[in-house]
């Protein structure tokens, strides 16, 4: 696991109180989704928010649903927050 992607893993585990193996099981779960595809992303958002026993305001979950949809997730942990935070 590069740095990146341990800081984002303990970010998550922080703030979402998920761990790392629950987030390893959804991204089994959805590694041939098709992520282009509204109604798949929707569903995971959805799903994940669960996941971390939290709730999402539709505006807030529009924007994640699209900036995924559209290709246009951030790749950064700055950006990330940012996105989030919206």
């Amino acid at each position: 696991m590069n740095n990146f992607q341990k800081g984002l893993f303990d970010k998550i585990q922080k703030n979402a109180n998920v761990k790392p193996e629950d987030v390893y099981k959804v991204a089994d779960s959805v590694k041939n989704a098709d992520f282009s595809n509204e109604q798949t992303v929707r569903q995971l958002v959805r799903h994940l928010a669960k996941l971390a026993n939290k709730s999402i305001p539709k505006e807030k979950e529009d924007k994640i649903v699209e900036s995924i949809t559209k290709n246009n997730v951030p790749m950064d942990m700055q950006s990330l927050n940012k996105l989030f935070k919206k």
